[in-house]
């Protein structure tokens, strides 16, 4: 590689012991180090170079005799991240007796950008593990194997589920990951491959929502050259192209019964025909499964095999909706706001203390996807350094009707419901709702938390028993 285009990596430190450590461990990795010794002169290195990564010491201070752009290692590492979003920063900070100290410093510098926190005396090989993979793996193009970046958080209920998931990982046996809409259930399944003896083979995905039985059979299975309409040539399927690695199965339970039986046979056989083949293929895949719904509920209303279900789940992890991990909110805004402010044309200096405020008291229904589509649109509606919600009055009336739905919901709380049966209450909340949306079943399904299709047939039921006509609605 020419000397020209290596990456840099700037260190602002002025221990010389770890600048040498840091200096070698580049060096042999064909990685240039741009060296600091203050808080200006780093702004001007980032100003002038293309950095992969700064480290930064937590005692670093202005140049002396200047006016400081930046007053402390905090500052200086939220402008960088406002100069290079995309950029990772890593705090190198002194061991401090105090453990809850040490924590509570450590946990600041995440909440302002920092994705690593480093203690001295520097290990050499943390600081070679740190390289491969936020240096190493981002330039080859190849998978974090040490988890991924997009999982951002420091919650004890998000380790707890990273763990589980890192024990799932090392066995080959099927995994069931459920959870609400836009938690994250996709990425831990990625978490799980890459951190399994798989990780070098193919990880593949199927969104099972998305495909009729006939397209899913083939896109599964695959088919030979003439199975029917439009198969000009012969097509692997998912589960041949997975030999080897991971297949994940998103949203398994929109599959219908009668795809779930020949399911179920190829995870137990490992071996399947193409569709409008005759010979026989055989695979070695490991099955991982997501799905919004309770499965166990499924099961005990005939919508999903019950063979099926404990087919796929010896092992179940739950990802936590983000109202239950709040702590993460305020790092994942500003991961979200390194990712996008380029796109979106904004030089984002600070976040708005009201608005953070805002976020992290709001319940996010629609959990870590909503955030993110809210971060998106502010920065590509707002203008200024300063990242606000002053253009996103409509987020702020929808926090308003959470609010006033969380009280409705308070109120139906203190209410008694003893003696009444499960089957009525449902009853009463799908009829009050749709009822309260006019009628309007796409709103009605998202104010219960349930699919369309489970609302068409509770009113398909309702109908059948006279319920509605009862009720004074007509569908």
């Amino acid at each position: 590689m020419n000397t020209n285009d290596a990456p840099n990596i700037l260190i602002t430190d002025t221990n010389t012991a770890d600048i040498r450590l840091m200096l070698e461990t580049l060096a042999a990795r064909n990685i240039r180090g741009l060296v600091s010794d203050n808080a200006c002169s780093a702004l001007e290195i980032v100003e002038k170079h293309q950095i992969k990564m700064a480290v930064i010491a937590n005692s670093i201070s202005p140049r002396k005799g200047q006016q400081p752009a930046v007053r402390n290692s905090l500052e200086l590492m939220r402008k960088i991240i406002s100069l290079r979003p995309n950029t990772p920063v890593v705090m190198l900070g002194a061991v401090i007796d105090d453990r809850n100290e040490l924590i509570a410093v450590a946990v600041n510098a995440v909440k302002n950008g920092c994705c690593e926190y480093l203690l001295r005396p520097l290990s050499k090989k943390n600081f070679e593990n740190l390289i491969d993979t936020l240096i190493t793996d981002r330039s080859s193009g190849r998978p974090n194997p040490a988890g991924l970046p997009d999982i951002i958080g420091t919650s004890e209920i998000l380790m707890q589920t990273l763990r589980l998931a890192g024990k799932a990982a090392i066995s080959s046996v099927p995994v069931c990951i459920t959870g609400e809409s836009g938690t994250g259930k996709e990425l831990i399944s990625h978490y799980i491959h890459i951190n399994s003896p798989r990780a070098g083979s193919p990880y593949i995905k199927v969104n099972c929502a998305a495909l009729s039985e006939t397209l899913l059979e083939s896109e599964l299975f695959g088919h030979e050259k003439g199975a029917f309409t439009g198969a000009w040539t012969q097509r692997p399927g998912r589960f041949e192209l997975a030999d080897g690695g991971t297949l994940l199965l998103d949203e398994i339970t929109e599959t219908p019964m009668s795809f779930q039986a020949k399911l179920l046979r190829v995870i137990e056989q490992q071996d399947f025909e193409r569709v409008g083949g005759a010979g026989s293929i055989r695979v070695n895949v490991r099955i991982i499964c997501t799905t919004n719904r309770d499965l166990q509920t499924q099961v005990r209303g005939g919508k999903f095999r019950e063979d099926l279900y404990y087919r796929l789940s010896p092992i179940r992890i739950v990802v936590p909706p983000l109202r239950k991990r709040r702590e993460d909110i305020a790092p994942l805004v500003r991961h979200f706001v390194r990712l996008y402010a380029v796109d979106s044309g904004r030089y984002i200096e600070d976040i708005d203390p009201q608005m953070m405020r805002t976020l992290e008291n709001y319940s996010w229904p629609g959990n870590v996807r909503q955030l993110r589509n809210v971060i998106i649109s502010s920065l590509i509606l707002g203008t200024g350094p300063m990242l606000s919600m002053t253009d996103m009055s409509w987020l702020t009336d929808e926090i308003a009707c959470a609010e006033n739905k969380n009280e409705s919901s308070c109120r139906i709380k203190q209410t008694t419901l003893a003696g009444i049966t499960l089957e009525d209450i449902e009853r009463q909340a799908i009829l009050q709702t749709l009822d309260s949306t006019g009628g309007n079943r796409t709103l009605a399904a998202k104010s219960l938390g349930i699919s369309d299709r489970t609302l068409r047939d509770k009113i398909s039921r309702y109908k059948n028993e006279n319920i509605l006509q009862t009720a004074g609605l007509s569908y």
